[in-house]
């Protein structure tokens, strides 16, 4: 797992970045590999892979993320990616792969109150992808939806949000 994430680090080759993130979300799996990427500073690596350029680099980061949010101390870390991941869900082509991979991260955030209100903004873009979007794309916002909607502080800004 360290060479796979010092491999991520030492290269611009998007394939390779694309292979290691993908060998990483796999790890990740197992939650005491959830652990030791989260000790290698693996998690602000990844991280970091959001702003790649590369769709696919930020999909597959995106994978990986979601992977390890299955842990509730890597989504205190994770936190700090929910403004940036909603960022790239809004900005992703529609029903895209890379939409779809934000959208299923910002489920498992979103499985607690504790970061709803870094969601707030987005609930604009998630309710006109669930007008606009394809069966999968609206499976996947109903699921953040619904998370939100158990939170009584987010009533409001459900209720209020500009469609």
């Amino acid at each position: 797992l360290q060479k796979l994430l010092h491999l991520l680090q030492a290269t611009d080759d998007p394939l390779i970045q694309e292979q290691a993130l993908i060998t990483l979300g796999n790890s990740a799996a197992f939650s005491v590999n959830q652990d030791i990427i989260r000790h290698l500073d693996g998690l602000s690596i990844i991280g970091g892979m959001l702003s790649d350029c590369a769709p696919k680099v930020k999909e597959k980061a995106l994978n990986a993320l979601n992977n390890l949010s299955m842990n509730i101390k890597n989504q205190e870390v994770i936190e700090v990616y929910i403004t940036q991941v909603c960022r790239n869900v809004e900005s992703a082509p529609l029903n895209s792969d890379l939409q779809l991979a934000g959208l299923r991260l910002l489920t498992n955030m979103s499985v607690t109150s504790d970061y709803h209100h870094k969601m707030v903004d987005s609930i604009p873009c998630f309710l006109h992808l669930l007008s606009a979007g394809t069966e999968r794309t609206q499976i996947q916002v109903l699921k953040v939806l619904v998370n939100l909607s158990a939170n009584a502080d987010m009533t409001r800004h459900l209720l209020r949000a500009e469609v």
